[in-house]
């Protein structure tokens, strides 16, 4: 009795396995695969010898993980040797694939694209400082004690930073 039961078993494995790839066929086919592809820049140079490559990678992909689709072109920093492969950039451009800032700045600058360049750096802001307002009776006691007692400090501070040594050793 068992030996039906896995010949049956076999049998419907061998008519699923059979039957289904032509029904989920667009799921495995490379054409259909959408990727979010990123032209970035990839490093190859050691320590204190900056080269990069121009690579095509999915966006997912870390930039050190080393995984890219295909070689674009290089940029040597030392040397300031540039070499892009226009026509593949521009082909994969018209498939979607997105440069990152600092590889549009790079096309913009080649002339392989059209436009302008884009700020990549982080937007810093300036430092505020506080304004000072003044003391109003609406302010709690304890403010007003806190204040007194900063300006107590820094008036001691400056009066036995100007007396000389041998009085600042008398007053202590």
């Amino acid at each position: 009795m068992p030996r039906v039961r896995t010949c049956s078993l076999k049998l419907f494995f061998h008519a699923v396995t059979i039957a289904w790839p032509p029904l989920f066929d667009f799921f495995l086919s490379p054409d259909s695969i959408s990727l979010m592809l990123k032209i970035r820049l990839q490093r190859v140079g050691r320590k204190h010898i900056p080269i990069f490559r121009v690579v095509l990678t999915d966006s997912k992909n870390s930039t050190r993980s080393g995984k890219f689709h295909e070689v674009l072109g290089t940029y040597n920093l030392v040397t300031d040797e540039k070499k892009v492969n226009a026509e593949r950039v521009k082909y994969w451009m018209s498939k979607g694939a997105q440069p990152s800032g600092t590889v549009h700045n790079f096309l913009v600058g080649e002339r392989i694209i059209p436009g302008k360049k884009i700020n990549v750096l982080p937007r810093t802001r300036p430092v505020k400082k506080e304004a000072k307002q003044p003391i109003t009776d609406n302010q709690p006691q304890e403010e007003k004690k806190k204040e007194e007692r900063k300006e107590e400090a820094k008036t001691e501070a400056t009066v036995s930073a100007t007396l000389p040594q041998t009085e600042q050793v008398q007053t202590a």
